[in-house]
């Protein structure tokens, strides 16, 4: 084989491997730096979401009412002259989401109503400014989140059903069809929010809806991502924007099995409301909160838990009373909580469970109060130690069924004494002699000679 033809051969087979390569290169630099801005939202695990409007004037559903006729648009609008923010307290707003145990939390900018909780200069016509409370609201409360170092969110939404430029305004009315100008210039209006709140604040996530009206190219969906990650550039932005987020958004519904995303959190109301609503007292007990919140923590998930304060700025008590006493039981078992990963599948035990980030110590949530002792089955390893999180007490174990012929591992029990049981979910930490090892077989049979 001549010279020439090996180089010939050569740039052939280079030129053929150099873009899947660099292609490759891209790929790989892109996941590590995702990998690398989602550290903290994997960790953080509670969040709390905050929906604040003049929907809390009447305490009527946040956009909704209007959108699906069950009031007039005027009328759901005219509650902007009642919207007050008197007693707006951002510092104890804060110090109460501190005190529940989240490490996040996600304030509503606007909603689908396309009024403004900041002093926005995209469009004046529907802000904040507009109402009785005529200050921006957004502003006091990141600088209370960024003092008391929690991770600061922004809700916004897309669509906007009072912009002039919109094409849709309710249900069963439009504005117009194929009008490529107006939506260019309704385009560009959600650009130059989107940049105002950006070059702000810089937020650290965030939380975008009603993207389900459009398409990706129609939103502009890359080009909203770019500009926030121009002078932003480790935001976390979630999945609704049509392709383009970093994490799925789950809404009230727990989720049977895991998201297929990596990175997930389940939004979650405390009653039937989004926002203030005086008539809806179907509250969600803390333990029925609290279960919740666990059963995402075992499936790797976070929970964004929504509270809905009233047009003067207070936090109704049902909601301070469960953020409260979430608070009381964070704090109590924070290390099976924070930096905790998925645990092992539900086949092993009657309960949610995580591991630590190593997989040598595995979580045992009880949510309900054991009658004798509790059972993990097919864990292969040693067992060094059990105890009670944030109580301390040691508790004796045993291992039956392990039989020398088998690989098939015995059934570890474990007694927990009545007097270690927390009010709500009690947790039981179970140190391994490694990572976590499981048979996962369907057991063994004696072979006769």
């Amino acid at each position: 084989m001549t010279k020439k033809l090996i180089l010939i051969l050569f740039v052939t087979l280079y030129s053929t491997i150099a873009p899947v390569v660099a292609q490759q290169a891209s790929t790989n630099s892109l996941d590590a730096q995702k990998e690398k801005r989602m550290e903290w939202f994997a960790n953080a695990k509670l969040g709390i979401f905050i929906h604040w409007g003049i929907y809390s004037v009447k305490g009527v559903s946040e956009s909704w009412s209007f959108f699906n006729k069950y009031l007039p648009y005027e009328e759901y609008m005219s509650q902007k002259d009642g919207f007050t923010a008197s007693k707006y307290d951002p510092k104890a707003w804060v110090d109460l989401i501190k005190e529940s145990g989240a490490r996040y939390t996600v304030i509503t900018t606007k909603h689908h109503d396309g009024m403004a909780l900041w002093d926005t200069k995209a469009g004046e016509l529907s802000t904040v400014k507009c109402t009785p409370a005529k200050r921006d609201l957004i502003s006091p409360f990141v600088k209370e989140v960024r003092k008391q170092g929690l991770k600061l969110g922004f809700y916004y939404s897309l669509l906007d059903w009072s912009h002039p430029d919109y094409p849709n305004m309710t249900r069963t009315e439009v504005r117009y069809k194929d009008d490529s100008v107006r939506w260019q210039r309704f385009v560009d209006f959600n650009m130059a929010q989107l940049s105002e709140l950006n070059k702000t604040w810089k937020p650290d996530l965030y939380w975008f809806d009603g993207d389900w009206e459009q398409t990706a190219e129609a939103w502009n969906s890359k080009g909203i991502v770019d500009l926030l990650r121009s002078d932003n550039k480790n935001v976390i932005i979630n999945s609704r924007i049509q392709g383009y987020g970093d994490y799925a958004t789950p809404e009230q519904g727990v989720p049977i099995v895991r998201p297929e995303d990596k990175y997930w959190e389940l939004c979650m109301t405390m009653n039937d409301s989004w926002g203030y609503q005086h008539t809806d007292t179907n509250y969600k007990s803390p333990f029925i909160l609290l279960r919740t919140f666990v059963d995402c923590l075992s499936m790797g998930g976070n929970l964004l838990l929504d509270i809905g304060p009233k047009e003067d700025g207070t936090i109704p008590e049902e909601q301070v009373a469960i953020l409260k006493e979430f608070g009381r039981w964070t704090k109590k078992h924070k290390e099976a909580i924070y930096d905790t990963r998925a645990g092992i599948p539900t086949e092993h035990f009657q309960g949610y469970t995580t591991l630590n980030k190593g997989g040598d110590i595995l979580y045992l949530y009880l949510p309900y109060k054991p009658n004798g002792p509790i059972e993990v089955k097919g864990l292969m390893n040693k067992v060094n130690r059990v105890w009670v999180v944030g109580n301390g007490s040691m508790l004796s174990y045993k291992v039956y069924n392990k039989n020398y012929w088998s690989e098939v591992p015995g059934n570890l029990y474990i007694d927990v004494p009545e007097h270690v049981l927390d009010p709500q979910i009690t947790v039981i930490a179970v140190l391994l002699d490694g990572p976590v090892k499981l048979y996962r077989g369907a057991g063994q049979v004696i072979e006769s000679n």
